[in-house]
């Protein structure tokens, strides 16, 4: 293997692992200047407000919190610097869609990927940074895409729990597609003993079965990592049925109970998404469970500032 290559001392039993259960795999992202603070200050002042979530977040001592916010008239150390002493995380969604030095990057890694694991094809992909503060976490959710972790500064546990009941059940994925709300899947203190735990460093990559679901610790300073997601056809699918399951038992008090990807029930489904997908309902069931409701405080950096609800529905 060359040592041009992004992913490092992969082998076969990687190959075969893929998509099946949790791998940790090497690369050499967290030498590039990509990743660097400058880089990544300069990137956050630029980035598109429509693309950025600022989440607060708990230590893992304190009570569940779990609210959204800007970043202010800040300049991208100072972000940084607020982070690094909060506890709070910046997601950067859709780099490959912001940067092009990105996409570029990430396009490198798939084509990687693929030639490694067979019948992967050419999924649609994108990647997202996330600078996080040194005692955050994510709590407990799942996510509808494939995906992976990949660290570049810092340390954090990942738990990685089984991808089926009661870990995760249809109508947790049925609610995440149709709300955009990941977060609010029920978790239980004795999931754990059930979970693969990883320290994951710099340097190492983490990925696992579709929809499994899994929850993050930082353990020492600033963490900064870049999650991929990807969509083929059969995922696709899969999303429009969560969504349509989901819309028939919210809205009109009807458990669906194929989930099925073909057929005649599926292409009745995937009209019913298209049709309804941006429906008035829709978007104010997503509204109700999303608000921005704090900026970061240049004067106390790591401290928030409350916006009035006032200012936010204007």
């Amino acid at each position: 293997m060359t040592s041009d290559r992004i992913l490092k001392d992969w082998d076969d039993t990687n190959s075969l692992l893929w998509g099946q259960m949790p791998i940790q795999i090497a690369h050499n992202l967290d030498k590039s200047e990509l990743f660097s603070r400058d880089a990544l200050a300069a990137l956050i002042e630029a980035y598109p407000r429509e693309h950025y979530n600022l989440i607060q977040t708990a230590s893992r001592e304190s009570r569940r919190v779990w609210r959204e916010g800007e970043v202010g008239n800040l300049s991208g150390h100072q972000i940084i610097d607020a982070i690094g002493a909060g506890t709070l995380w910046l997601n950067l969604r859709k780099v490959t869609d912001v940067d092009p030095r990105y996409r570029a990057k990430v396009n490198e890694l798939f084509d990687e990927i693929r030639s490694h694991v067979p019948n992967f094809g050419h999924p649609e992909h994108t990647a997202g940074i996330l600078i996080s503060s040194p005692r955050a976490q994510v709590y407990y959710h799942s996510d509808l895409p494939g995906q992976g972790l990949i660290q570049l500064v810092g340390t954090k546990r990942v738990y990685v729990y089984p991808s089926k009941p009661p870990f995760v059940a249809p109508h947790h994925l049925e609610d995440i597609a149709l709300f955009g709300v990941e977060v609010d899947m029920p978790y239980a203190d004795w999931y754990d003993r059930h979970a693969t735990i990883y320290d994951l460093a710099p340097g190492q990559m983490l990925h696992w079965p579709l929809n499994a679901p899994h929850r993050v610790e930082n353990l020492d300073a600033v963490n900064i990592s870049m999650t991929i997601s990807y969509t083929d056809e059969e995922i696709r699918r899969l999303q429009m049925v969560n969504f349509t399951n989901g819309l028939l038992r919210h809205k009109f008090g009807y458990q669906a109970r194929s989930r099925s990807t073909t057929g005649p029930s599926f292409f009745a489904k995937r009209l019913l998404q298209r049709t309804l997908r941006n429906s008035s309902w829709i978007r104010r069931e997503r509204d109700s469970r999303q608000s921005v409701d704090f900026k970061l405080d240049g004067a106390r950096l790591g401290a928030i500032i409350d916006i009035p609800k006032a200012a936010i529905a204007s």
